[in-house]
């Protein structure tokens, strides 16, 4: 079994920054990929960001240029920065992990943008 914890959401003025973490209990080099998928009230959860295996990222066109995926394998962490935030990126913020023995998600942390 998997964990995936997350850590850092919060309140945020519109055009702030926050950086997510992602803990995972399993070596990080040992998940085909990992991603970043949100979900705000009333809507479907949608995929973010994904890195694979590799170094290969792809991100959602409304994210591009504001949002950046990483991930430090030494400490088994995913990271999503998150620059000039916007109202519209409200939501919950779920990391998940994609593994040899199956898809794991963390249970998310809450991103509200307002001023």
């Amino acid at each position: 079994q998997v964990q995936l914890v997350e850590s850092g959401g919060g309140l945020v003025q519109p055009g702030g920054s926050l950086r997510l973490s992602c803990a995972t209990s399993r070596t990080i080099v040992s998940f085909y990929s990992m991603a970043w998928y949100r979900q705000a009230p009333g809507k479907t959860r949608e995929l973010v960001a994904r890195i694979g295996a590799g170094v290969s990222t792809n991100y959602d066109d409304s994210v591009k240029g504001r949002f950046t995926i990483s991930r430090d394998n030494a400490r088994n962490t995913l990271y999503l920065e998150m620059n000039s935030l916007k109202t519209e990126d409200t939501a919950v913020y779920y990391c998940y992990g994609h593994t040899w023995d199956g898809d794991y998600w963390g249970q998310g942390t809450q991103v509200t943008v307002s001023s």
